[in-house]
């Protein structure tokens, strides 16, 4: 049933299988598949051990995407003000945290932040406002195109009809944008998934960390990160399912 639904889960299962009986019979690989296997008691432990990575993967993704939303919203908004304090600030905003790479951003905020503020962040925190801060200059040019893209009419038509500024936004821009925007938001929720996994550097037990830790134990590093693949790319494509269903809906709203 799962298989049908995600297609592109069943491909790469398919080739990825492929590809191990291909080594299994070609390399000098030994292999050991037990150690993952839900079939031993030893291969449900370690998949449970696995799993547990899970939870701190979605809570850092899922905050740090609605916190970077939020904030790109609001840059958005500056950026298409006429106040040219506004205007610098989305222009600068935008242009410091687009160019600083997430680990840099994750290390200075984890390590440096505490030094030059005496403010003590914990880990879940710091990977937070990293993966926030730098996703934000992107959710913010999303936005800003999103916003552009509707027709200076219906901005007209609202004021005409005694709307007000915030009235119009709230009520008439916003819901066409967010339409109009749900695909890149998806991607850069994707992306927040998988870009997660760099706060295993500072020590956060999300599923990358758990199968760093796994493959020291049982030293059999083939398997497990393919397990972790596996875990990413059904995370992906659960979030890409859920969005073509937001997305027909929507397109049946604008249809009638």
């Amino acid at each position: 049933m799962i298989l049908k639904k995600f297609p592109r889960l069943k491909l790469f299962l398919l080739v990825i299988f492929t590809g191990i009986l291909t080594s299994c019979g070609t390399g000098s690989y030994s292999w050991g598949w037990f150690a993952v296997s839900p079939s031993t008691s030893t291969g449900r432990q370690n998949l449970s051990f696995l799993i547990k990575g899970l939870i701190p993967t979605l809570t850092v993704s899922i905050i740090s995407i609605l916190i970077s939303i939020s904030l790109g919203l609001l840059l958005a908004i500056f950026g298409l003000s006429k106040n040219r304090l506004l205007n610098f600030i989305h222009r600068w905003w935008v242009e410091l945290f687009r160019s600083v790479p997430v680990l840099v951003m994750l290390l200075w905020v984890y390590y440096g932040l505490p030094i030059s503020t005496g403010l003590d962040l914990g880990i879940m925190a710091a990977a937070i406002i990293s993966l926030a801060l730098t996703d934000s200059a992107f959710e913010a040019e999303i936005f800003r195109a999103g916003i552009k893209s509707i027709p200076k009419s219906q901005h007209e038509a609202a004021r005409i009809m005694g709307c007000s500024e915030p009235q119009v936004l709230w009520y008439v821009i916003l819901p066409q944008t967010i339409r109009n925007i749900l695909p890149p938001l998806v991607n850069q929720f994707a992306y927040m998934l998988k870009i997660s996994s760099i706060a295993s550097v500072i020590g956060l037990g999300e599923l990358t960390r758990k199968a760093n830790e796994l493959t020291v134990i049982e030293y059999r590093p083939l398997e497990i990160y393919t397990i972790l693949i596996i875990e990413y790319l059904a995370l992906v494509l659960v979030v890409s399912y859920f969005a073509r269903i937001i997305e027909k809906k929507l397109d049946t709203g604008r249809e009638e």
